[in-house]
Formats: C-alpha cells, sequence, structure tokens
C-alpha cells in the first residue's frame, strides 16, 4: 500500500495465491479502481493455477514452455481475452531455472499467428544466482542481443519490445542492456517470509 501511494504503479507477484489474494484485497476490498495499477505475473505458472492469475494479469511474464503458452492461449479463447505475455528465455547456469532454449522461441514466433489469444510482447530472463557480476553480464547480453535478432526478424509484431532482465541484486548491471523492465521486489518490500 505504501508503495501505491508513493506512486508505483505497476506491481508483480511470483505465487498464484498471493497474486489473487494481493489483487482483491486492492481493488475489491479497498476499492482502489482497477484501471489505476498495472499487475504481472512472473513466477512459474502451472496450467492448473491459470484461473487464479489470468482473470486479473496485465501480463504473465514467465510463460516459460510450450504447453503453457497452449494452455493460455485456450484459456484466452475460452474467456474473451487477449493475454499479453513475455517468453522466459533460459540463460542461467542453474539447470533447475525455467525457460524456453532460443530455438524453441524462434520455433513460437515463426508461428505467432497461431496464438490468436496471445499477445507476445518480448522476453523475460533471469540471470545465473552468483556474485560474479561478469557472469551476471554474459547473460544479459546473451539475452540482450538475441532481443535485438528478434526484433529485426519479427518487425511484424510491433508489441515485441520489451525486455525483463534485472532483480533486486542485479539491476543496474540489466539496465546496461537495454532492460525496459527490471523485478525489484526484496529491495522494495524486504525478504519474503516462507
Amino acid at each position: 500500500m505504501d508503495a501505491m501511494k508513493a506512486g508505483q504503479k505497476c506491481f508483480a507477484e511470483s505465487r498464484p495465491q498471493e497474486f489473487e489474494r494481493k489483487f482483491m484485497t486492492l481493488h475489491s476490498e479497498m476499492g482502489v479502481p482497477r484501471e489505476e495499477l498495472e499487475w504481472h505475473f512472473i513466477g512459474h505458472l502451472q496450467t492448473n493455477k491459470l484461473k487464479m492469475v489470468l482473470p486479473y494479469a496485465d501480463m504473465v511474464q514467465s510463460v516459460d514452455s510450450i504447453h503453457l503458452l497452449d494452455s493460455i492461449n485456450e484459456w484466452g479463447k475460452a474467456n474473451g481475452k487477449v493475454i499479453n505475455v513475455l517468453l522466459e528465455l533460459h540463460i542461467a547456469a542453474e539447470q533447475t531455472k525455467q525457460g524456453f532454449a532460443e530455438e524453441e522461441i524462434l520455433d513460437v514466433l515463426f508461428r505467432a499467428d497461431k496464438y490468436s489469444n496471445v499477445k507476445f510482447c518480448g522476453l523475460m530472463g533471469m540471470a545465473t544466482h552468483t556474485d560474479n557480476q561478469e557472469d551476471i553480464r554474459a547473460d544479459f547480453s546473451r539475452i540482450s542481443s538475441f532481443m535485438d535478432y528478434l526484433k529485426d526478424l519479427f518487425f511484424e509484431l510491433p508489441e515485441f519490445r520489451q525486455l525483463s532482465i534485472g532483480m533486486s541484486d542485479d539491476w543496474r548491471i540489466a539496465l546496461e542492456y537495454n532492460a525496459t523492465m527490471v523485478r525489484i521486489g526484496t529491495s522494495i518490500f524486504g525478504p519474503r517470509e516462507y
């Protein structure tokens, strides 16, 4: 609430239940007009949780598989909504992180017209979790270069312009690599209590 009062208009959440709860608290219980805030989902989204996120999301930044993309498109068709998405590119050294390979993203975008209820708005990536800034720079350089390549190749997708990289520990580096969105939660709200 303090962030909103200070002028923050775009909020993101990584857990479906929290996303839905925060949305409902601000808009239904506290009466904040819907058009005053923008809501992004940034976490791993399972298809059985779509109904907690898609009715409220202005964007899903973390589309990390064909299965999820197909499910979002089908949900959009069934509910008469076009969903703004970022495709998550796997750029980190950790194999536990989610995301598409570059070739998979190319395949998706070559078939973009198949997804009538999805609007492709760009890429999202998470750098390797490390204190080594050179490793982080390498990850961000890779996704930034790939983003430039995709914008040139898919010029018929005018909305494909967003690059969401960088979080509380590395957002300054992300800006050097053309980030248009950064995901800063811990620095603003403190560590998450699980």
